[in-house]
Formats: structure tokens, C-alpha cells, sequence
């Protein structure tokens, strides 16, 4: 068994801690350029951002005062700014491929300490793990506090068996005897590896050391996936992770608030992406009427103007826009442009826009608009980056859906 079994419950050190709290500064390193995964930072696991993702966990952590992302970055300034977060201007020397994480949170620590003289704990979160959690965060602390080390870091079990190479070249077990029977994994001595997902420090030995292993260190084991994103196959998986665990973002109270107009494609929003084309060459798709049930409830609560916007140009893409009385453009290559004029006629801006699509076509309109959304089955170029992975299919309820969560609180009210 485990030396840490029983450790992730840190619940009855939060109110005696409290003073502690304010003591206590989470800093993210975000910066703007990276090389395997262009934008990696602003990169969307089930419709969060990566440097969102690791904000709202600091926030929530009971044992973490405030919140700090190093940037030299406008955009993840923006979106830090946006989901609680306090900004540090990176400065440029920092902000390469060779300047070390130490010499960024060296700096960080000297801003820091300009509005928190006091601060005697840092926890450095990294954006590439997006799976972790405030509870992984005070579990770190209380470990680092319970062992009085001078530092602690989260890690996952590891149970492999481990090889090196002989001064000869040859394969000799490192944590296990080649020489014997074979043993049974779960019969090895516990080992750790670290997940990169949280590193916590005392500020003076850390700044006495300069590094983030300054001394005693505690471990503290949590349970995700071990997957550090450093590729597109990393994000690829993680939101696969992410959409299986349920875990596929949404629209906050706050974020419909300031929705006015949802603008929607048809093929593979309003239908599941198919055709039925005769032998005339006449087509005809599937839409559901759950679908246009959740558009009626729209038009009716006179809170939202409606508005399908297609790149194709279809005779059923008009009617199906007429029976549900919703404003309709068809044949639109640039839809940016298209929404852009269209929004100026109606007195809106993309600021007011939640935009619904489904392929690469549709991103960037994506991208410009104040929020976004796509279906369960869109592809996968659009779901890194839309605020909200719908938990239904295209033509399959997916509208539907959108309609409850933007009337959701005109439902409790009923």
C-alpha cells in the first residue's frame, strides 16, 4: 500500500488556515509563442482555455490568496483578465525558449511582492496539465505543510518497471533484479513520477536556493491523466479525456447575460451533416423537431434575435429558416464579413454573439465572436476552440440544447 494513502482529503486545515490563504500566491507562466502547438496556452480542453483552466483552479483552491499569470501576451492577458486572474508583463528576455521557468517565477515573485509584502508561499501551476484541480492544489499545500519541507509537487504513481543500460550497453533493471523471477508489479517498492501539474514553495528557501526543489520535499499523489500537452496529439487527447469525463465546458449566467444573438449553421447544426439526393439530383436533409421546438421557445422569449448563416445556398435551408421564422443568409464564403454587415443592420456587435458551427469553415467566426459553441460530433479542427462542446450531435437535439442552457433560468423561474 501506498506510504500517501488517504492524503487527498485536506477539508479540516481550510478554516484554521485562512490568515494563511492571504499568504499564499498561485503563479501561472503563460507565454504567447510556442513551437509544437502554435498558441498553445489559449489552446480549449472542453471549451476552456488552457490558461483559463489553470486560473479557475487556482481560485479555487481554499488555500490560495490570489491568482498571477506572466505573460507577454495581449490575448492571454485578456483571458486572464477575463476569468479572475491578475497579469504580470513578462519581459522579453524571460519569455524564450531558453529562459528557465525559475528565472520567471523569480520575477513574478518581485512583482508579487508589491501588493502582498507578506507572501510566504507560492504554488506554480503549469497550463499543460489541464486536468488539475483546487483540491489537487490545497492537497500540495497541506502536504508540503504537514511534512514541514521546504517544497512539494503532485505526482502520479508509477508502477513500471525501469531499465538503464550497463557500462557494457546491456539492459539492467533499475528498480527491479533481472536476475530473478520476475515480480508482480503491484510488488514494487512505490515509486512517483512527477504529472508537471503543481509545484509548491516557501518563498524564503526558494529564493534562497533559486530553485523550485529548495530543500525537503514533499510529495503529494493525485489521480488524472498523465498527459503534459507539448503536441497537437496532446490537446487531441486531452479533449477526448475531457468530453468522456463530462467535462466539456459551457455558458455561464454571466456569459448569457451578455448574449443577444445566436447566429447558427445549418449543415451539421440544424442536421446531422447528411444529404438525401434523388435521382434528379434534388436533396433533402434530416432536422429534428426537438430542434425546432428549442427555436420557437427562442422567438418567443423575445430575448435573442435568430439568425441561420450557410455557406451552401439550398432551397431547404430557406424553408426550413421561414417555418421557424428565424432571419436566414445563404451562400456566404466569408461569413465574418457576412455576420459583420448583418449585425451593423440589426445594431449589434460580435461581442453579443454566441455563434454555433461545426467545421473549419466556421472558425473564423468562432474565434470573433463573444462566445461560441459547437456539437458532440463536430470536427475536430473547431473543438479546441469553442467556449462550449454541446453534449448532443448535429440534427440530433444539439440546437435543442442551446435553447434550455439560454433560457435555463427563465425555466426555474416558471
Amino acid at each position: 500500500m501506498s506510504p500517501f494513502s488517504g492524503q487527498r482529503t485536506v477539508i479540516v486545515f481550510i478554516e484554521r488556515r485562512h490568515d494563511m490563504a492571504e499568504k499564499t500566491i498561485a503563479v501561472l507562466l503563460a507565454r504567447g509563442g510556442s513551437k509544437g502547438v502554435p498558441g498553445k496556452n489559449l489552446r480549449k480542453i472542453g471549451g476552456r482555455s488552457l490558461v483559463a483552466r489553470s486560473v479557475l483552479a487556482a481560485r479555487a483552491a481554499a488555500q490560495v490568496g490570489a491568482v498571477y499569470v506572466s505573460t507577454d501576451d495581449a490575448e492571454i492577458a485578456n483571458e486572464t483578465r477575463r476569468f479572475g486572474g491578475r497579469v504580470i508583463d513578462r519581459p522579453a528576455e524571460l519569455s524564450g525558449d531558453t529562459a528557465s521557468s525559475e528565472s520567471g517565477w523569480l520575477h513574478a515573485l518581485a512583482v508579487i511582492r508589491e501588493q502582498h509584502p507578506d507572501v510566504a508561499r507560492l504554488v506554480f501551476l503549469q497550463c499543460t496539465s489541464p486536468f488539475t484541480t483546487g483540491a489537487d492544489i490545497d492537497g500540495c499545500l497541506t502536504a508540503m505543510n504537514d511534512k514541514n519541507a521546504a517544497c512539494a509537487l503532485t505526482v502520479v504513481e508509477d508502477h513500471s518497471f525501469l531499465w538503464g543500460l550497463s557500462s557494457d550497453g546491456l539492459g539492467v533493471g533499475v528498480n527491479h533484479d533481472e536476475t530473478r523471477q520476475r515480480q508482480r508489479r503491484q510488488d514494487l517498492a512505490p515509486a512517483f513520477k512527477e504529472n508537471g501539474a503543481v509545484y509548491c514553495v516557501r518563498v524564503d528557501d526558494f529564493e534562497r536556493v533559486g530553485r523550485r526543489f529548495c530543500g525537503p520535499v514533499a510529495l503529494y499523489p493525485v489521480d488524472h491523466p498523465p498527459v503534459e500537452i507539448d503536441s497537437l496529439a496532446d490537446l487531441a487527447l486531452c479533449n477526448a479525456i475531457a468530453a468522456e469525463r463530462g467535462d466539456a465546458g459551457g455558458l455561464s449566467a454571466a456569459d448569457i447575460a451578455k448574449i443577444k444573438v445566436l447566429v447558427m449553421d445549418f449543415d451539421g447544426v440544424h442536421t446531422d451533416d447528411t444529404a438525401i439526393v434523388d435521382q434528379d439530383g434534388v436533396e433533402s436533409v434530416r432536422v429534428s423537431r426537438r430542434d425546432g421546438m428549442g427555436i420557437e421557445m427562442l422567438r418567443k422569449s423575445g430575448r435573442f434575435a435568430l439568425l441561420i448563416l450557410s455557406k451552401e445556398k439550398n432551397h431547404v435551408v430557406m424553408r426550413r429558416a421561414e417555418k421557424l421564422q428565424i432571419a436566414c443568409l445563404q451562400a456566404r464564403d466569408d461569413k465574418v464579413a457576412a455576420l459583420s454587415e448583418w449585425l451593423d443592420g440589426e445594431g449589434l456587435v460580435w461581442d453579443d454573439v454566441l455563434f454555433v458551427g461545426n467545421d473549419r469553415n466556421d472558425l473564423p467566426a468562432i474565434r470573433k465572436a463573444g462566445f461560441s459553441a459547437c456539437p458532440r460530433d463536430a470536427h475536430a479542427s473547431v473543438v479546441p476552440f469553442v467556449d462550449w462542446i454541446i453534449p448532443h450531435d448535429g440534427g440530433r437535439g444539439a440546437v435543442r440544447a442551446v435553447a434550455d442552457r439560454l433560457l435555463a433560468d427563465d425555466a426555474k423561474q416558471a
